[in-house]
């Protein structure tokens, strides 16, 4: 009769253990989530909605915009509209669409057509945007309010676009500033008659959104929003903060600006004109660059190329082993295209031919502090023998005292024989 042996039992125990300890770690692995750093990550947002506000009784059209900001691709991604009242989508047959494949940083949009409700009140509506990465998957919900109202009013004032500014006038690459633009109504008389009736010619400006261009300019500011009146031949001045990229190219960009006024009829689109040049200070050397035993005067033009004026312009130059006096000299204001020009002192310790000397200019556009390398310039060191000058001159001297002094005698001499 065969007998186990407890060892032996000990040992199937331990091999059965790694055995099953292993096909759970090879499980385990082939269900790991895929990484954070390389998983799609999904941003959902309502661009604009049109008519703004959302009129009551009307359709209403809404743009969704979907985004992939994470670092994984998304191959199946969709999105569902479940709007809440007042709202109700046009047929629940457009509810979902598919967008397919994001890859990191695209982004899709998709426009809804909305309806509300008849009996709906003033104020604001709820809407319900939904994602899916995956055919399949789970859908992640987001909620944007719509501005709904009857903001409709009988008044007849027109909303003229007026007195458009910027500050500084001509912006250059990575400035910020400002925009500014005055709306007036253009009405002159305090009502009006149409088809027997009277209206009055107040105007209003329910919201007014300035918004960026493609190109690299921003805006910062928030969008205006009031329901103030504006009489006939009033008007209301509006401001808004903008930054243009550091590698935008010279040329004019167009914002567009968007104005609710007293209905959708009187509501109006602009396009308001910003100019970029990077064009700023020349500094122009207007005699030879050179130094005469160790000193001399440098001096040079500076010219303002910027369209517009600048402010607390200023030159330095820098170079090893120079002195220069001032060691930044200030020009101050400069109108566009004007010229100024400027002395500075050198010394020197140095010998040899050239120097390397470095042009610096600082100036204001606007608020805007510009510091900008212009030029790199080569200073000529010249050695004259000390006494050199001051040898020929005596000599000189000498030699006319030496023709001279027979000559003045022999006048003399020649005078009294003529007696």
């Amino acid at each position: 009769m065969n007998f186990i042996n407890l060892s032996d039992i000990e040992g199937m125990i331990k091999r059965s253990f790694y055995i099953l300890l292993c096909i759970a770690l090879l499980s385990t692995s082939s269900i790991m989530p895929v990484s954070a750093d390389s998983a799609p990550n999904m941003k959902v947002d309502i661009i604009d909605y049109e008519p703004f506000p959302a009129q009551i009784g009307e359709y209403v059209d809404v743009r969704v915009k979907i985004e992939n900001t994470g670092f994984g691709r998304a191959d199946a991604v969709s999105i569902k509209m479940e709007p809440e009242y007042p709202f109700s989508l046009d047929s629940q047959n457009n509810a979902v669409e598919f967008i397919g494949i994001l890859s990191p940083d695209d982004a899709a949009v998709h426009e809804y057509r909305l309806y509300v409700d008849e009996s709906a009140k003033v104020g604001t509506g709820t809407v319900d945007v939904y994602y899916q990465v995956y055919e399949g998957g789970s859908w992640y919900k987001s909620s944007f309010d719509l501005n709904v109202g009857s903001s409709t009013f009988d008044s007849k004032g027109t909303i003229e676009l007026t007195d458009i500014s910027c500050d500084p006038v001509v912006f250059m690459p990575g400035d910020i500033g400002t925009v500014t633009f005055t709306l007036t109504n253009t009405a002159t008389e305090n009502s009006v008659t149409i088809d027997g009736e009277d209206y009055d010619t107040n105007a209003r400006v329910q919201s007014a959104v300035l918004q960026g261009s493609d190109g690299g300019i921003g805006v910062t500011s928030e969008s205006y929003t009031g329901s103030g009146v504006i009489g006939p031949g009033d008007s209301i001045t509006l401001s808004y903060n903008v930054e243009i990229a550091d590698d935008v190219t010279d040329g004019t960009y167009y914002l567009d600006f968007s104005m609710v006024g007293n209905s959708h009829s009187y509501n109006n689109n602009w396009r308001i004109p910003v100019k970029v040049d990077s064009a700023s200070v020349k500094v122009i050397p207007s005699k030879p660059m050179e130094l005469t035993n160790g000193e001399g005067t440098l001096e040079f033009d500076v010219a303002n190329m910027h369209p517009n004026s600048l402010s607390s312009v200023s030159v330095k130059l820098s170079a090893d082993g120079i002195d220069f006096a001032p060691e930044e000299y200030f020009v101050g204001a400069m109108d566009s295209d004007e010229l100024f020009t400027i002395e500075v002192d050198a010394k020197t310790d140095l010998t040899g031919e050239v120097v390397p000397v470095t042009i610096t200019v600082e100036y204001r556009n606007g608020i805007n502090e510009h510091i900008t390398e212009v030029a790199v310039r080569e200073v000529k060191l010249n050695t004259e023998e000390e006494g050199s000058g001051a040898s020929i001159a005596v000599g000189a001297i000498m030699v006319l005292l030496m023709l001279g002094v027979p000559a003045v005698v022999f006048m003399k001499r020649r005078k009294q024989n003529n007696n």
